[in-house]
């Protein structure tokens, strides 16, 4: 797959001061965008994209810079969905890295990869209530902090899991995709990485992209 968008110029913007305090990083960005494209629901960007920015809304400098900051979120969606497709190995989620020690962290992926999971609770629940397909949700659980997961399921969850979680999420991702009845977690990519100005604008404000950023 070819990258069609700058991952990390979206980082710098998301770490920027002209995005909103509480907007998500990529990393959590990533597991939030993997579990909008794997859930049980088909849930549009204009209902999601809000939640990347916690609510508030970023200040871009320009139309041209909204245009490549969604852009990329899009993008990043779209090579998202397509893997799916495919194996385990296409997934790549985008976990947060230190060379010099050698860590990876995994924890801001779970994160929002479970703040999808909390947009269509109800839809989810056949899948938390199952005696044994729950299992795959447990690596992504033990990576997020406990209240956050005994919020969604009230089980106890191996902390030694947490070391081997990073590498098993992307089989349990393709394993929560295929519960599913055939055909509700599909997901095609979406061709709108650009905005319409008659679309609402992704900063999350409620007006029209024209109204808002586009105006700029």
């Amino acid at each position: 797959m070819s990258d069609q968008f700058d991952l990390e110029r979206l980082d710098r913007f998301l770490m920027s001061d002209a995005a909103p305090d509480d907007c998500m990083g990529l990393s959590d960005l990533d597991g939030f965008m993997t579990g909008i494209a794997v859930g049980p629901e088909v849930i549009m960007p204009g209902e999601w994209l809000p939640r990347v920015w916690g609510g508030d809304t970023p200040v871009f400098e320009s139309a041209e810079q909204a245009q490549e900051i969604v852009g990329a979120i899009m993008g990043r969606f779209n090579q998202i969905v397509r893997s799916l497709d495919g194996h385990p190995d296409d997934l790549e989620p985008i976990y947060w890295e230190n060379p010099e020690k050698g860590i990876v962290i995994a924890g801001d992926w779970a994160e929002g990869f479970l703040e999808a999971i909390k947009m269509r609770r109800e839809a989810w629940s056949p899948l938390i209530r199952d005696p044994k397909a729950h299992m795959v949700l447990l690596p992504i659980l033990a990576l997020c902090e406990e209240a956050e997961a005994n919020s969604l399921m009230k089980l106890d969850v191996d902390p030694d899991i947490q070391f081997v979680a990073p590498s098993l999420i992307p089989t349990c991702v393709f394993a929560i995709r295929t519960f599913w009845p055939l055909g509700t977690s599909f997901r095609s990519p979406l061709s709108g990485s650009k905005v319409g100005r008659n679309d609402p604008c992704p900063c999350g404000s409620g007006r029209k992209y024209k109204r808002c950023c586009g105006s700029n």
